[in-house]
């Protein structure tokens, strides 16, 4: 994170760490210089998920190393692409990809940039798609389908740590999964994709969801899966495919926010019941149960009472 440097060296350090080695770029600042970058590495694959300042970014013939296509998707905040004799903005609802073998150029616009931005091996992506250069300077619409569902999966896969590196392989299958359908998958590819990659980020995206609500009680099969667009039996089935379900899910999210709320110091003045019945539990009797020896001892140790 640049705001962390002294301000004499931002730019220098910009460019040479987040532009010429990560990025493989010359960056240019247009303004004051923001950078805000989580970078991730894995086999055939590059993340760069974060905020910027405006920017000139140039990917000239002297930092060209690879073949691989990338990916440029703007959050918030929008740029210009100028690629193989076209410019195409990057936002609005819009992706773009482009060939990291040929000169290009995005420029970022006021305001700045909260992005994603991927790097994808040719050689493990082409067998997925036929032919991947139909894809470049074409825009990926991303407020649903595909390219949704891999941009919410990238997000959430970027904020978990110690993950293993066999978990990390499995991301990057799907990621690969994703992108292929975006982009438009071979028959066999979107068979295979459909039951993989995006059934693992549906769920994913489902249950990030259903912890935002804090698995309320109110929140039933049906809500879940308006919400997702999907049949409430599909939704079910994605967590079978676990050996879980969707209630046993709901319920676990429901008393892990019992859970903060007894032990938080500032909601000490209220009680056990109004803790409960916030979480979701119309039944007193039902919720100390589930809690057993636990509720009491939080109990005694938060000082609460009924």
């Amino acid at each position: 994170m640049t705001d962390m440097l002294p301000e004499r060296d931002r730019v220098e350090v910009m460019r040479e760490v987040y532009g010429r080695t990560v990025l493989k770029v010359d960056l240019d600042p247009l303004g004051p210089t923001h950078v805000d970058m989580k970078v991730r590495a894995l086999p055939g694959l590059g993340i760069a998920t974060g905020t910027c300042s405006e920017f000139r970014v140039h990917h000239s013939t002297r930092l060209i190393d690879n073949d691989d296509l990338i990916l440029l998707a703007a959050l918030d905040g929008a740029s210009v692409m100028k690629h193989r004799g076209r410019e195409e903005p990057v936002g609005n609802g819009h992706a773009l990809m482009m060939s990291g073998e040929e000169v290009g150029l995005n420029i970022i616009q006021p305001g700045g940039l909260r992005f994603v931005n991927m790097s994808f091996s040719l050689k493990q992506l082409s067998p997925l798609v036929g032919d991947p250069a139909r894809a470049l300077m074409q825009p990926l619409p991303t407020g649903g389908g595909a390219m949704r569902l891999l941009l919410d999966y990238v997000q959430s896969i970027q904020d978990c740590d110690g993950l293993t590196p066999e978990t990390w392989h499995l991301a990057t299958t799907h990621i690969f999964d994703l992108v292929a359908l975006a982009m438009g998958a071979t028959r066999d590819a979107a068979e295979i994709a459909r039951g993989r990659g995006v059934r693992v980020a549906r769920l994913r995206a489902i249950k990030a969801d259903i912890t935002a609500h804090g698995g309320h009680g109110r929140l039933s099969a049906e809500d879940v899966a308006r919400r997702h667009r999907l049949s409430a039996r599909y939704v079910r089935k994605l967590f079978a495919s676990e050996g879980t379900s969707l209630s046993d899910f709901m319920l676990c999210q429901r008393l892990l926010r019992a859970h903060r709320m007894l032990c938080d110091p500032r909601q000490a003045g209220r009680s056990i019941t109004a803790v409960a019945f916030e979480a979701g539990f119309n039944d007193l009797s039902y919720f100390n149960r589930l809690f057993g020896g636990a509720t009491m001892q939080r109990r005694r140790t938060c000082g609460r009472r009924r």
